[in-house]
């Protein structure tokens, strides 16, 4: 018989038809290959919106406030043999934690971004603040799990590998030459994420080109330039290939991140892929990343430094082990089932 994994995350998922949907790829899947060794048992926070990726689970709550949603997570501490895992620390999931303590039971919290960093860039000092409190009150009274080692901030927990990728991402690459840049960014539009920053240091440059596949129906955005097509956020798997393998090099331009799914799409799919010196660490040993600094004129050089050197980078990339999602399954399972 399973153990039951009850699995709690801030984020916003929709609800319409007898189906669950949600924004972030990673709480679709990370919850559906968890529930082949657990039981799972996933809540969230209730959307009027709808969100990109159908959420395939049986068991499924959402909330529309924080009372509700305290209320079931003392309902879920009278459930023997469970295991309790918290996505990511924001209000909500710290409260949701502070309840589980309280009520016997120690959160398993998976740390899957630089939650110092998105604070810090979304709230300044303050944020840091805010979310060095929660950090550490969280770390105490809880066990951890984080995509990378540094998030844990010299924290005793364990460390895994995340990846969404499975052997499609891996068939018929295709290779081709630069004429002129045509960039591609896949992710959420927010200021974290450095999409504006990226926006504004390309404003009336001809030869370069920007499609950002993220956008949310019915949602405006304060990008208005002739040379950035906006597309909605993908959840077809064929699609969002295509549009890495039409595009030229990948850039992410975030102020913080932790381990980026669509790096490693963009490196499954060999297309250079252009960081800035905030998110560095997230490199690793892989072929094809290139570093630059938040002006045009490096970025621009980096640019023709790829475009003079593609097929050479393309064929380095080739080098690259990518994990795949059936072992970061596999990986995560285990790392939630050592906790005791």
């Amino acid at each position: 018989m399973k153990k039951k994994l009850f699995i709690f995350t801030n984020e916003s998922i929709f609800f319409q038809d007898e189906k669950y949907f949600c924004d972030n790829i990673d709480l679709k899947s990370s919850p559906e290959g968890l529930n082949k060794k657990f039981e799972v048992n996933l809540f969230g926070r209730k959307s009027s919106r709808k969100r990109a990726h159908e959420i395939k689970l049986k068991k499924l709550k959402i909330f529309s406030n924080i009372f509700s949603y305290l209320s079931e997570v003392v309902k879920s501490t009278k459930n023997d043999n469970t295991k309790f895992l918290v996505i990511s620390i924001s209000p909500y999931t710290f409260l949701i934690c502070l309840f589980l303590r309280l009520y016997g039971k120690t959160p398993i919290v998976y740390l899957r971004s630089d939650g110092y960093g998105e604070y810090k860039a979304i709230l300044g000092s303050i944020g840091i603040f805010i979310y060095h409190l929660m950090f550490s009150f969280t770390s105490l009274i809880s066990n951890l799990i984080s995509c990378r080692n540094y998030i844990l901030r010299g924290k005793k927990g364990k460390v895994v590998s995340p990846s969404q990728l499975d052997s499609v991402w891996l068939k018929k690459q295709k290779n081709q030459e630069i004429k002129n840049f045509k960039l591609l960014y896949v992710g959420r539009i927010r200021v974290e994420k450095g999409i504006y920053s990226l926006a504004n240091l390309i404003k009336n440059k001809r030869d370069i080109s920007l499609t950002i596949v993220g956008a949310e129906k019915n949602t405006s955005y304060k990008i208005n330039q002739s040379n950035i097509n906006i597309q909605l956020t993908q959840s077809n798997k064929a699609r969002l290939i295509k549009y890495y393998d039409d595009h030229d090099i990948f850039v992410l331009p975030s102020f913080t991140e932790g381990h980026p799914m669509v790096l490693l799409e963009a490196l499954a799919r060999r297309r250079p892929v252009i960081i800035f010196e905030e998110i560095k660490h997230v490199i690793g040993n892989k072929k094809g990343v290139f570093i630059t600094q938040r002006n045009f004129l490096n970025f621009f050089g980096t640019l023709n430094h790829i475009k003079k050197n593609y097929k050479k980078i393309q064929k380095d990339m080739m080098k690259n082990k990518l994990p795949l999602n059936k072992e970061f399954n596999e990986e995560f399972a285990k790392a939630i089932d050592d906790f005791k």
